[in-house]
């Protein structure tokens, strides 16, 4: 069973735990309600978790319902991503599936009572003019001259809009409220709009769709919703979600709350911007690894307990921040520490010679999978004359006093092997080392050498003859700014070098390496099998993260 960590120290839970000792509710009831316009996002990821850590926590229900009310944006298969999404962070919803085309005849019908009460009206003015009447911030709108049709009129011309008597565009229905209200959103906002597209839940019965703000304070009432939260940006929109449910003749009446969404360095949290990036082919996809969607981090390698663990970290709050990526790859790094098998990995490859080992020398060597968890066993890896080390773990001559790895003339340990020396070099026709020829202790297996001076240096290695090749995708930010979305073109933020592609070599026993399972490569981070491109004959890791304790290369 999955427990979920979840803040008690937040203004949500606080009214909550305050509506249930005052008698206002007796159950708890929230929803998680997605538009299927897209894959989530990590931001999407704070609201999972909070609206279904508050109901596990309460004992209440969520329900999973979508945003269905924009078909020319949505399909079939968004849906089945966002329900494979939240699956893999450890939720439930309760009951079936929902969606606010479910409620399309009853929305209709409350559609209609606000007309029979004169506060609503078909208007005829095209939505460029709609815009203009609005309004700014600064100044008032004004009244569409068709405000002041009679409630006879206005229902059968909404009847017309509902039988497809008019254009996409031609008419609308508007909430008659104020046109110079303080509150944009208050100005008569539209509740209904004409759309000739088949829905992919109701076909073609409906070409008339309600708006987001219409559609879903009503349908929170009629699922019985207790607490509706919202991200800052409805705000606003509260008002109108009142105002709606005020003048319409349904019982329950759910509030809204809003808490602070969440942005994080180096990333776009907008599912338009991520589409663009999808759309324009700057990425492979919506799971795309650099991405940080729900199924990119998936793909990637991260865990779904890292994600609950930093969702819980970054809080709930009404403070609108930035948050830092490194608090992300902290919470994916706690976690890989702990479960993540070790193995070995040459990402820059360079071949090295043992000397004093015979062409057709051979041996197993036993490794632990975890040098802190006996219980995850051990493994045998095959050592030979000829080895794979990384490139950056040799320098000809050591550039400062703090390089602890093979120098010429120096000695370093092969990790759960045997210490060498570096004797010699061979190099290409440009001055590039292409081999180093070394000499092997054979008295120094699990133990420092006779003479007893400790070697400090460890390296990694693979038997070039057991090797299996590899490709290696080192992933970078997507965006070389901290707050791309603050740019005018988000796009000229774009990091050319997100993707770095390597190819190296890793141990026999990856060879059949299961997909998204993580594993740390000693000294070089958390890697995983790409689930979509990795096989037995191509090897594709994706880099997880790097190691905190990294050194950077030197070269």
């Amino acid at each position: 069973m999955i427990k979920h960590k979840i803040s008690f120290n937040n203004f949500i839970f606080q009214i909550i735990e305050s509506d249930l000792l005052n008698g206002k509710h007796k159950n708890i009831h929230t929803r998680f309600p997605p538009e299927p316009n897209g894959y989530l996002h990590i931001g999407h990821a704070k609201s999972i978790c909070l609206n279904f850590g508050i109901a596990k926590h309460f004992q209440g229900k969520c329900n999973l319902r979508f945003d269905d009310t924009n078909p020319t944006k949505e399909n079939t298969h968004f849906i089945e991503s966002i329900q494979e999404d939240i699956k893999w962070l450890g939720f439930s919803w309760h009951g079936n599936v929902r969606y606010s085309s479910d409620y399309f005849e009853e929305l209709y019908k409350y559609a209609i009572e606000l007309i029979e009460a004169n506060l609503a009206y078909v208007d005829e003015l095209t939505p460029e003019k709609i815009r203009e009447y609005r309004g700014t911030l600064t100044t008032p709108g004004k009244n569409s001259p068709y405000r002041n049709r009679t409630i006879q009129e206005n229902i059968i011309l909404f009847k017309k809009m509902r039988n497809g008597e008019f254009n996409e565009g031609q008419a609308c229905l508007r909430a008659k409220i104020d046109m110079t209200s303080s509150y944009v959103i208050m100005r008569d906002p539209v509740l209904y709009r004409i759309r000739y597209i088949k829905h992919h839940q109701t076909g073609d019965k409906w070409c008339i769709y309600p708006m987001y703000d219409f559609a879903h304070c009503i349908s929170d009432a009629i699922e019985g919703i207790t607490h509706s939260l919202c991200t800052l940006e409805f705000q606003d929109n509260r008002r109108l979600y009142d105002w709606i449910l005020k003048h319409i003749s349904i019982t329950k009446c759910p509030k809204q709350y809003e808490f602070s969404r969440l942005n994080l360095e180096y990333a776009v949290m907008s599912k338009r911007k991520l589409n663009q990036l999808v759309e324009r082919k700057y990425v492979e996809g919506w799971d795309d690894p650099r991405m940080l969607t729900i199924s990119g981090l998936r793909r990637r390698g991260y865990t779904a307990a890292s994600i609950r663990e930093f969702c819980y970290r970054i809080g709930v709050t009404k403070q609108n921040n930035i948050v830092e990526k490194s608090l992300l790859e902290s919470c994916i790094r706690n976690d890989l520490n702990k479960i993540a098998p070790r193995a070995m990995a040459v990402l820059n490859p360079i071949q090295i010679i043992i000397n004093n080992l015979p062409d057709d020398y051979y041996e197993i060597m036993t490794m632990p999978n975890h040098p802190n968890n006996i219980t995850m066993g051990s493994r045998t890896v095959p050592f030979s004359k000829y080895l794979w080390i990384d490139r950056y773990d040799f320098q000809e001559v050591a550039k400062n006093k703090f390089f602890k790895r093979l120098v010429l003339g120096g000695q370093v340990r092969l990790r759960n092997a045997y210490i060498i020396r570096a004797e010699s070099i061979e190099k290409d026709n440009v001055g590039n080392v292409v081999c180093i020829y070394c000499t092997c202790n054979l008295d120094t297996l699990h133990k420092h050498p006779i003479d007893g001076k400790k070697i400090k240096g460890i390296i990694h290695w693979v038997s070039i003859k057991h090797a299996q090749p590899a490709e290696f995708r080192i992933y970078d930010n997507l965006f070389d700014i901290s707050n791309p979305g603050l740019e005018n073109n988000f796009l000229d933020a774009f990091n050319k070098k997100s993707l770095k592609i390597k190819k190296g070599y890793v141990e026999p026993n990856l060879k059949k390496a299961i997909a998204t399972k993580p594993y740390q490569f000693e000294r070089e981070g958390y890697f995983c099998a790409d689930p979509c491109l990795s096989k037995p004959s191509h090897l594709v890791f994706n880099q997880i993260v790097n190691l905190r304790d990294t050194l950077k290369k030197l070269s």
